[in-house]
């Protein structure tokens, strides 16, 4: 299959999995991109004391099987016309099989319940890892209704998916901004979306950094500061994308309150972040956690992996690497 050609997405029978795959679909149609449905599971084992201490792993006959029904209907529920659909049972620990397998997806989506409470504050193993450690971009699609504001009930069928329409992309200046913000550009692109470029200064609440300015500071002029910088930053992105715009809003707050806020009336919002390798890299940084955990709408996360993937392969534009 040719690199960058798919669209990958994990799925276990959930419906957070299948509304994950309903947002996936929707983009490989959009993308003109084959869609790549995977199932995996692992094997327990357990201690047999029949085998002197050693260990019996279970038949996987059964689980396949049930690995294999649910790519059938993932199938099914995916199929459309021209659209192409693959799909693959691995074996392996989930979040590692997707990780493993982005190397050769343009993008990776998975879904979450989304609840925001202390129980899924760490949106479970899969989708919290697989944005920090992707080797491309990766949509995480939260199972919320976002006409009623809240998590869909589990007897309740899943929401329909909308199109990308409006987008949100978080700007603060850093180079995983920056690399968010064009991929953010491409994806705008592809739907015929409005994107707009949010930057957030909390000059009026106190805190952060700005609790250090002396009391004096004109906040009217650091928000023209910010403004200005932001513009500079997206005229620069712009530069080789002649008739593409991109709106600019400067904002009193932080960025994962802002986010989270536009996120109600948003389709898409894209953040970036530096992304980790090894154990201490399991989580991203604290707007794109904050982002992910309470967003209402599906968050494209975008990390510095996505950029040296694409400058290990010989460099090339941020399309290329978003797909």
């Amino acid at each position: 299959m040719k690199r960058d050609a798919e669209i990958l997405v994990g799925v276990d029978g959930s419906a957070a999995s299948m509304h994950a795959l309903d947002w996936a679909a929707a983009e490989a149609r959009t993308r003109g991109r084959t869609l790549h449905v995977v199932c995996s599971y692992t094997l327990p084992s357990f201690t047999a004391a029949s085998l002197d201490g050693g260990y019996a792993a279970l038949d996987d006959t059964a689980i396949q099987q049930g690995a294999r029904a649910v790519l059938s209907e993932a199938r099914q529920r995916a199929q459309a016309p021209g659209l192409e659909v693959v799909t693959t049972v691995a074996t392996g620990d989930a979040a590692a099989v997707l990780v493993e397998m982005s190397r050769d997806a343009s993008l990776a989506v998975v879904g979450t319940r989304g609840k925001g409470g202390f129980a899924d504050r760490l949106l479970g193993t899969v989708s919290s890892t697989l944005p920090a450690h992707a080797y491309c971009p990766t949509v995480v699609v939260p199972l919320r209704d976002q006409r009623r504001g809240g998590v869909v009930p589990a007897d309740e069928s899943t929401p329909v998916v909308r199109p990308v329409r409006r987008m949100i992309v978080g700007v603060d200046g850093s180079p995983q901004a920056d690399l968010a913000l064009r991929h953010a550009i491409d994806e705008a692109e592809a739907w015929g979306a409005e994107l707009t470029a949010v930057a957030g200064v909390p000059v009026g609440s106190g805190s952060g950094v700005m609790a250090w300015l002396p009391a004096t500071i004109d906040q009217t002029q650091v928000l023209a500061d910010v403004t200005e910088g932001l513009n500079v930053v997206v005229d620069r992105a712009l530069a080789d994308r002649p008739g593409t715009t991109v709106k600019r809003v400067v904002l009193d707050g932080t960025g994962a309150e802002l986010l989270t806020e536009f996120s109600t009336a948003t389709d898409l919002i894209v953040v970036g972040s530096r992304g980790r390798g090894g154990f201490t890299g399991l989580l991203l940084g604290s707007t794109s956690q904050a982002v992910l955990h309470h967003a209402a709408c599906p968050v494209m996360v975008v990390t510095n992996r996505c950029q040296e993937r694409l400058a290990a392969a010989g460099g090339g534009s941020a399309e290329q690497a978003a797909g």
